[in-house]
């Protein structure tokens, strides 16, 4: 089951994060960035399902990693731009970081 899936669950965890957090953003500038967070994020979702359930999943890891790095590079922006603050740029920071690790776990057993 994709539930009992760690990484799964924490991308989900993710998302539901991100949605609350972009919620906040201005609403003049909102449109591009908080759209660009939430798809990027979205996509992870949806490519984490799709490796699960293949038995060659080198291929959608690789495209999660890369999400992954484009939704650290916005997440990066929208502090940048002022809207995150510290406290709640650690905090995502952190998540990504969990992800990251938990993916690279995930990759190297996928390719045993």
């Amino acid at each position: 089951m994709i539930d009992q899936l760690i990484i799964f669950q924490k991308i989900y965890d993710l998302y539901l994060y991100t949605h609350r957090m972009v919620a906040r953003f201005p609403k003049a500038q909102r449109f591009l960035l908080s759209n660009a967070l939430l798809k990027t994020n979205m996509e992870m979702i949806r490519l984490t399902v799709i490796a699960n359930s293949k038995p060659d999943r080198r291929a959608e890891q690789k495209k999660i990693s890369v999400n992954l790095d484009l939704f650290r590079v916005y997440v990066r922006v929208a502090k940048d731009v002022g809207f995150l603050s510290i406290k709640k740029y650690g905090v995502v920071a952190e998540k990504i970081n969990e992800i990251g690790r938990l993916l690279n776990a995930w990759m190297r057993v996928s390719r045993l």
